[in-house]
């Protein structure tokens, strides 16, 4: 049992891609939150948990802040807005280009409109020089008085050490809100439905994969510990679901084998996992499905 006398609660906001979900598994220690190359992987606010010393670190990875184009994507921009309220700091994450862009001057003025502690994260440091390093420190001192400046590498675990010793200093004194052992308040099936969703990221192009929503059915256990689970697939076109399924279903079957090997890796047991693909149009502009999907304001 840890002895934890203090809280942290801290957000993690930035722009599409620049490893918000990558830091989040870095920290905790374990996949929690998806990752693919492609923007606007993360939909919904994840929380991670980090036991450290006397410390619980809650960790909220949030949507890339982006314009809005559907209302799914209004609800991701809400998601981010909402998440920099009511915690003890804010992480800005952001790439090594010696600018401030539209989406962090936005959610530098958001910081400053909830006078919330924050620091500057400057990732992937390990794809610059560091005269360009400096120039990048430089530009977002201008731009706000950040608590700290912490150059990063997610990817290769550079830094993180620092990090956390900045991140404690906004811990305060509060009782352990997650049990020991606990990295995520996410219900398994919305993790389940994650990975599969990751994998159609990976391994399909273009506007396919944005267009895809996941449904876990059924999330049952048999008495010899297997589980299984139906999934389903939602896209919005026709054409969407031929290429998903891919000729003679490979495609489907190599998703499907690639998310069920995951699934195993984070529930520790074997998995039958059976999928469909479904047609539902344009749903990211109906309300009532993207809230169907639980896509929905808290």
């Amino acid at each position: 049992m840890n002895d934890i006398k203090q809280t942290a609660m801290i957000t993690i906001v930035g722009r599409p891609n620049v490893g918000k979900s990558t830091l989040t598994n870095a920290l905790v220690g374990e996949k929690i939150a998806i990752v693919s190359s492609k923007p606007q992987t993360t939909r919904n606010r994840i929380c991670g948990v980090v036991n450290r010393g006397d410390t619980q670190f809650v960790l909220l990875d949030t949507p890339g802040f982006h314009r809005a184009r559907t209302r799914l994507g209004d609800y991701m921009v809400k998601v981010v807005r909402e998440s920099v309220a009511d915690v003890d700091g804010v992480c800005l994450l952001v790439e090594p280009i010696a600018k401030v862009g539209a989406p962090e001057q936005a959610l530098i003025d958001r910081i400053r409109e909830e006078q919330l502690p924050a620091v500057l994260v400057i990732n992937k440091i390990d794809t610059v020089e560091k005269p360009q390093l400096l120039e990048v420190m430089a530009a977002y001192s201008a731009a706000y008085a950040f608590d700290a400046i912490i150059p990063i590498s997610a990817q290769e675990k550079d830094g993180l050490d620092v990090l956390m010793e900045q991140l404690a200093k906004y811990a305060a004194p509060g009782p352990q809100l997650f049990p020991d052992g606990m990295t995520t308040d996410q219900p398994e099936r919305q993790i389940v439905a994650e990975i599969v969703r990751e994998k159609l990221l990976r391994n399909l192009d273009k506007e396919v994969p944005h267009g895809t929503a996941i449904e876990v059915t059924k999330f049952s256990e048999r008495d010899s510990g297997v589980i299984d689970l139906d999934v389903t697939i939602y896209c919005e076109k026709a054409s969407h679901k031929g290429i998903i399924i891919g000729k003679s279903g490979a495609m489907l079957k190599k998703i499907a084998s690639h998310a069920r090997e995951d699934i195993e890796r984070f529930m520790g047991a074997k998995v039958y996992m059976e999928t469909w693909v479904k047609v539902k149009e344009n749903w990211r502009d109906n309300l009532n499905y993207v809230r169907s999907f639980g896509y929905d304001e808290q």
